[in-house]
């Protein structure tokens, strides 16, 4: 499921047999950063923040009317 699929997405940045003892704060982060902007199928092929966004403006416009 979701579990294995983000794992698989990691591991094209971490392959499998890495040692994750020299891994910066800063190379994680950059990971995250990608995984978390990466368009997504099931939101329509919009990354979560886009999603998110629209999102919080389409409420915010519906609440406004």
């Amino acid at each position: 499921g979701a579990n294995e699929n983000i794992n698989g997405l990691i591991r094209q940045y971490f392959p499998k047999g890495s040692s994750f003892e020299n891994i910066t704060n800063q190379q994680i982060q950059y990971v995250q950063h990608k995984l978390n902007n990466r368009p997504r199928k099931k939101l329509g092929f919009l990354s979560p923040i886009e999603f998110l966004s629209l999102n919080l403006i389409k409420q915010k416009v519906a609440f406004v009317t």
